[in-house]
């Protein structure tokens, strides 16, 4: 089942815009986990275990498995079968590179991983998004506006981020629409800018908990013209809502309450 398709029967089944961002950083898992022979992969499991009938994707951002080693290689590659075939998993990697090398970076992503979308630096230009698209039902994020305080450095010269999302806007009507932006929740008069020139793509939204997003702003700036087509990421607060044996039940509490939250508004 390709990305688009996948993304909305779970949200029609789980009635939720909530993606839950399985940034697992080995140094801050509860203590409860250390004798693990894989504590990353069973805190995952643990967590996916909790949270899979509140979630319309799964997010997880390779720098932490990375950074681990082995174990962390160990937990990204078991990432697909513990989420399983019915939820849409992003890898967050913000891939930039072109030709050859973005070719293997795809091949990676979505053939050895399996994965069903991920994040992609468009700086490069087409050149770059081009091998990711040659996997059929697949789905790319490409950065618009993010979270950051610098992302003035380059993203607002010149309004880069529209430029970005007339891109994608273009690009999109020749590869069947399966091109979404990054919209950082904390810019939500940005974010409006965006849904004005894509109107129906798909957005990944980060930025609300840890960072200080707008819920009720990003609701509202973030639907899409036929379907909200929001994706909207929470990490650290509903993750690591407790370091104690408890956690995957306190952050089954945290996602309900950030869908309840979210749903408000819809």
């Amino acid at each position: 089942m390709n990305f688009k398709k996948k993304y909305k029967r779970t949200v029609k089944k789980n009635n939720t815009y909530l993606c839950v961002g399985l940034d697992s950083d080995l140094e801050r898992l509860p203590d409860c986990l250390k004798n693990e022979k894989n504590p990353m992969k069973k805190f995952n499991k643990e967590i996916i275990e909790a949270t899979k009938d509140l979630v319309c994707a799964y997010k997880p951002n390779s720098a932490f498995y990375e950074s681990a080693g082995k174990i962390g290689f160990k937990a990204w590659e078991s990432l697909n079968e513990q989420i399983g075939e019915d939820i849409p998993v992003i890898a967050d990697v913000k891939r930039g590179d072109i030709g050859n090398t973005a070719r293997h970076y795809a091949k990676s992503l979505f053939e050895l991983n399996c994965f069903d979308g991920a994040t992609s630096n468009p700086y490069m230009g087409w050149d770059a998004i081009e091998p990711f698209m040659k996997y059929e039902g697949k789905y790319l994020f490409v950065l618009a506006i993010t979270s950051n305080s610098s992302a003035k450095d380059f993203e607002y010269h010149h309004e880069l981020y529209k430029l970005v999302a007339e891109k994608v806007s273009s690009w999109n009507k020749r590869i069947n629409n399966r091109l979404g932006l990054v919209t950082g929740a904390t810019k939500p008069e940005e974010l409006k800018d965006i849904r004005k020139i894509c109107k129906d793509e798909i957005l990944l939204i980060p930025g609300i908990g840890t960072q200080g997003g707008e819920v009720e702003k990003t609701m509202k700036y973030g639907q899409g013209e036929t379907h909200p087509n929001m994706i909207i990421n929470v990490a650290r607060s509903i993750i690591f809502a407790s370091s104690g044996k408890d956690f995957a039940e306190k952050a089954r509490a945290k996602a309900i309450e950030y869908k309840k939250m979210f749903n408000k508004f819809i």
